[in-house]
């Protein structure tokens, strides 16, 4: 057999070869998502990206007889190191066809190039940080991913920890139906309705006049209530300013619960219409029309993302997180949308775990974060 050669991508061509190879490899799986192709240039560095400003990556092509086989970026997180005080650097964007070799050979590439930046471990996947796409999917291969949740074949958890790569942490996926929206109401707008007055707090739909100032409050509560989150790092301003521009569009200011006190954004719950069936029909192309027929197909959306629930930590034991459930599952109810994925949370954060499964959230993915130290 033809031995596996490892190539840094250098040039358009390169770049090409890279993007294409995911399309050969699930062109057969009725489940794979294919990304938006403009972003995912961005967040692979082929164009411009506030997030590496504070960053580094470098992508490889693995070929086998001159032909791809697999891929891999390595990532220099700098602002991850700096809050973890770590020098650990990150691999994502992996795909390859079902051969330890290849995979090996991705991986040991990958380390080489962090090592010669002075890191000392790995971790992944993150495409290309835990603030974006991240996770192994490990649980759940009988159904789609849901909007910027990751998809790949059940054989890659084997192709990592052959190589030596340790679970760290795993990330849940819970779903609800619109059959139990309702009993859940029930069960949680009395105990809302008591911390709403309680706290003397306010609550509203995102307001799309001043959507800028609603969402960067937002991800200042992100950044303020995720300090203790495993393996958080905050994106910059920069970054926030890029991610509310590019979901402009796709956020629903109904499906948005934002609470205040005296006036100050303490807390917020943002749910995302499922787009990725949409994403597919257009095959991850934005241009010349995917971007009409993304936003404005006639067909209802089936699921919503409840993409995350932020509280300021001084408000936390307060019972805000459910003034803003109570807030928006009527909202959800109105719109007919039949499902609801609660993604991610991480398997540490028990609090959050057992509020869902008390609503009657069932796990259906599970999501695994590996680390690898080189020494």
């Amino acid at each position: 057999m033809d031995p596996v050669v490892v190539t840094p991508v250098r040039t358009w061509r390169d770049q090409s070869r890279f993007l294409a190879f995911s399309w050969e490899l699930y062109k057969d799986d009725p489940h794979w998502v294919p990304p938006l192709k403009a972003n995912h240039l961005e967040l692979l560095g082929y164009r411009k990206h506030p997030f590496y400003d504070d960053a580094e990556i470098q992508t490889f092509l693995a070929t086998r007889a001159g032909k791809v086989v697999g891929h891999i970026a390595a990532i220099v997180n700098h602002s991850h190191n700096r809050v973890q005080g770590d020098r650990r650097g990150f691999v994502g964007f992996f795909e390859s066809i079902d051969d330890e070799e290849v995979a090996h050979a991705l991986f040991r590439t990958a380390d080489d190039w962090l090592a010669e930046r002075g890191m000392t471990g790995a971790r992944g996947p993150a495409n290309p940080s835990m603030n974006y796409e991240c996770g192994l999917l490990v649980k759940g291969f009988d159904s789609p991913p849901t909007l910027m949740m990751t998809y790949n074949p059940s054989y890659y958890a084997r192709l990592w920890e052959s190589y030596g790569y340790g679970k760290s942490q795993d990330l849940f996926a819970y779903e609800g139906d619109r059959d139990q929206f309702p009993q859940l109401q029930k069960m949680i707008a009395p105990l809302a309705e008591q911390a709403q007055r309680r706290c003397q707090a306010t609550v509203r739909p995102l307001n799309k006049k001043r959507f800028m100032d609603d969402v960067l409050s937002f991800f200042e509560l992100y950044n303020l209530s995720f300090t203790t989150m495993w393996g958080f790092s905050p994106p910059s301003r920069r970054e926030m300013i890029k991610m509310a521009t590019s979901m402009q569009q796709l956020i629903l200011p109904d499906l948005v619960s934002i609470v205040e006190v005296e006036g100050k954004v303490v807390g917020a719950m943002i749910g995302l219409p499922d787009y990725n069936p949409r994403i597919k029909e257009i095959k991850g192309n934005l241009f010349p029309f995917g971007f009409i027929k993304l936003l404005w197909t006639g067909k209802p959306f089936q699921r919503i993302r409840i993409l995350s629930i932020n509280v300021m930590p001084e408000f936390q034991r307060w019972g805000l997180g459910m003034v803003l459930m109570s807030d928006l599952l009527p909202r959800s109810i109105a719109r007919g949308i039949p499902e609801a994925e609660f993604s991610w949370i991480s398997e540490d954060n028990e609090v959050a775990r057992m509020g869902v499964e008390k609503g009657g959230g069932t796990l259906t993915k599970i999501f695994r974060m590996y680390d690898r130290d080189f020494a």
